[in-house]
C-alpha cells in the first residue's frame, strides 16, 4: 500500500480543514510580499512604496501579487492533501472527466448574472452606460488576474475546506460553514457593506452547490472567474470593492442597495435575488445528476 492510499493522519476532515486557516494566511501573506518584491525588480519601483500604496495598485500589480499568492496557496493545499490527508492533488476536484457541461455552466451563469444585473440597473434608471474602451494589455491583464482569483479562492475554500467538512458533517452543514469562511476572507475588502456580506455568504453557496455533489472543482472555477471578470473588467463594477481596467464604463445613482455602491454589483439586492435563484436552479440540476448516478436505471 502507497503512503498516499494511507488513512489520514488527523482522522476528523473538520479539523483539517480549520487547521490550515493559519497556515493559509501565512503562506499566502509571505508568497504575496515575495510577488511585490520581484514586481518591485521588474517595474523599477521603490518596495517600501508599492507596499504603503497597494490600495491604489495598477491591474498589473495585483495580478503579480495573485499569481504569487495562488502559487502559496497551491503548494500549502499539496502539503496538507499529500501529508495530512494522505491523497493526491487532484483529487480534491481537478479531474476534467464528462466536466465540460460544468465549465460551461459556470461561465455561462457568470455573464447572465453580470449582465441580467445591469440591465435591470439600466431600466430602472440607477446606471447610465458612459464609454466603450478596449485595451488589449488592461484586458489580458485581467484574465490572467481573475484566473488566479479564482484558482486560489476555490482550491482553498471549496477544494480543501469544503471537501474535508463533508467527511465530519452533514454535506449541507459543510456548504454553509464554508460559505461563512469564504465570506470572512473578504471582511477586509474595501466598501463592504451588510448586503454585501450576506451576498457573499449566498456566493459562497452558489460556488459550492455543485461541488457537494461531484467534488469537482470545475463548476466553481467556472463560475468565480466568469462572476469577477464579467463584473469588473467587462460591465465595469468594482469586484468586491476592488477598481479594475473596464470595457464599459458607466454612472451609477440612487440607493446603494439597489446599485451596490462602491462595492459593486455583488453588494446590491439585485445580486441578492440572482444568487438566490441561481442557487435554487443548481440545486434541482446536480441534485437530479446525483439520483441519476445513484440509480443508472433511472436513465
Amino acid at each position: 500500500m502507497s503512503e498516499i492510499t494511507k488513512s489520514p493522519a488527523i482522522k476528523q476532515g473538520w479539523l483539517r480543514a480549520l487547521l490550515i486557516v493559519i497556515p493559509f494566511i501565512i503562506f499566502t501573506g509571505i508568497f504575496q510580499l515575495i510577488g511585490m518584491y520581484v514586481w518591485s525588480l521588474i517595474s523599477n519601483q521603490d518596495f517600501m512604496d508599492m507596499a504603503q500604496n497597494m490600495a491604489n495598485a495598477s491591474t498589473s500589480s495585483f495580478a503579480v501579487l495573485q499569481v504569487f499568492g495562488t502559487i502559496g496557496t497551491l503548494l500549502l493545499v499539496w502539503i496538507f492533501t499529500r501529508f495530512i490527508d494522505r491523497e493526491n492533488f487532484v483529487d480534491i476536484g481537478f479531474s476534467l472527466k464528462k466536466r465540460s457541461k460544468d465549465i460551461l455552466y459556470g461561465l455561462i451563469t457568470g455573464i447572465f448574472m453580470m449582465g441580467i444585473g445591469s440591465l435591470l440597473l439600466y431600466f430602472s434608471g440607477n446606471l447610465t452606460y458612459d464609454t466603450i474602451n478596449f485595451n488589449l494589455i488592461a484586458f489580458l491583464q485581467a484574465v490572467l488576474l481573475f484566473i488566479f482569483v479564482s484558482i486560489n479562492e476555490e482550491v482553498f475554500v471549496r477544494g480543501y475546506i469544503l471537501r474535508n467538512m463533508m467527511g465530519s458533517m452533514n454535506k449541507y452543514i459543510a456548504l454553509v460553514v464554508s460559505s461563512l469562511l469564504f465570506m470572512a476572507l473578504h471582511l477586509m475588502n474595501p466598501n463592504l457593506s451588510l448586503v454585501g456580506v450576506i451576498n457573499l455568504v449566498l456566493a459562497g453557496i452558489l460556488l459550492g452547490i455543485g461541488y457537494i455533489f461531484t467534488k469537482n472543482l470545475w463548476f466553481p472555477l467556472a463560475l468565480h472567474f466568469s462572476w469577477n471578470f464579467f463584473q469588473g473588467p467587462i460591465f465595469g463594477f468594482e469586484v468586491s470593492g476592488t477598481n479594475t481596467n473596464s470595457l464599459i464604463s458607466h454612472t451609477i445613482q440612487g440607493s446603494e442597495l439597489l446599485t451596490g455602491g462602491k462595492f459593486g454589483l455583488e453588494g446590491s439586492l439585485v445580486a441578492t435575488a440572482l444568487c438566490s435563484i441561481a442557487i435554487l436552479v443548481f440545486w434541482a440540476i446536480y441534485k437530479k445528476q446525483d439520483i441519476k448516478i445513484a440509480n443508472p436505471e433511472t436513465i
